[in-house]
């Protein structure tokens, strides 16, 4: 009998630490083979010594090839038995001239993009997808590629049976954010330009990923490049599980419309 299969779809190097390191790793344990795709390599990153992608002395390459290693080694840590680099070029964030670059990911066709992924769910036989929503979780134009891909690849396969995107609750990214803050933590801009108009009730599933809280932030810590996430790392344990100890999932494509999505399993119903 085949294995499940979950495949995740992520912009940048990193992101697979700290969007699904959970899942990844909750499902790696009961035998769920894992599979990343990532979309861009990351290049705009911050470099060696710190510069952002939009200093003109950024040293591109260099971060391009530092980033490709510390995804391999974060991936294989969060249980991905699989990595699959599209090898885009990261747009930079919202308005950087670089979003006008002919080789961004930003500027991929759409269709063409979107079947390279659908072949490769259905080469896995991935039922569950997991990408980030609509706004891209904080509005990386990246993030919102990477929706628009993998949203159209699902409806092009034949094996998807749901799509994922992971968001936080309000009223959970508040807490957060207000503790952080308290404690003079510095917080990179995936949380403090965060969407977060997510109620409750538009959460479909929540997953308990507390035991792996460690390995999400030793996942993180290997990025370490992206100094940014520093203080996520040296973060206390009880901090840091009040957003990364649970994950939650809102449910944003199924094939059958009768299924059912356990509130505790993204495969439920499924196996």
């Amino acid at each position: 009998m085949a294995r499940p299969t979950l495949l995740c779809v992520h912009a940048h190097p990193d992101d697979e630490a700290l969007f699904t390191a959970g899942v990844t790793s909750h499902y790696g344990e009961r035998g769920v083979r894992n599979v990343l795709v990532t979309c861009t390599t990351g290049q705009l990153g911050l470099d060696d010594r710190g510069r952002a992608g939009d200093d003109p002395d950024h040293d591109a390459a260099t971060t391009r090839a530092t980033r490709a290693a510390e995804l391999m080694r974060a991936g294989a840590l969060v249980g991905v038995e699989r990595q699959i680099t599209l090898g885009f070029e990261d747009s930079g964030m919202r308005g950087w001239a670089t979003n006008e670059a002919p080789g961004a990911f930003v500027n991929a066709d759409l269709e063409t993009t979107a079947r390279l992924v659908a072949d490769v769910i259905d080469q896995e036989g991935a039922a569950v997808v997991v990408t980030y929503d609509e706004s891209g979780f904080y509005g990386h134009p990246d993030h919102v590629m990477a929706h628009r891909v993998t949203r159209r690849a699902v409806e092009l396969s034949t094996r998807a049976q749901r799509l994922f995107y992971p968001v936080v609750p309000r009223r959970v990214l508040t807490t957060f954010v207000s503790l952080a803050r308290s404690r003079a933590v510095t917080l990179p801009a995936w949380i403090e330009d965060a969407v977060t108009d997510t109620d409750d009730e538009a959460v479909t599933c929540v997953m308990d990923v507390a035991r792996f809280s460690a390995r999400k932030q030793a996942a993180i810590a290997t990025h370490a490049s992206q100094v940014d996430n520093a203080d996520l790392v040296d973060m206390d344990a009880e901090l840091f599980a009040l957003l990364f100890g649970t994950e939650y999932y809102r449910l944003g494509w199924r094939r059958d419309p009768t299924s059912l999505a356990c509130v505790e399993d993204l495969f439920g119903g499924l196996r």
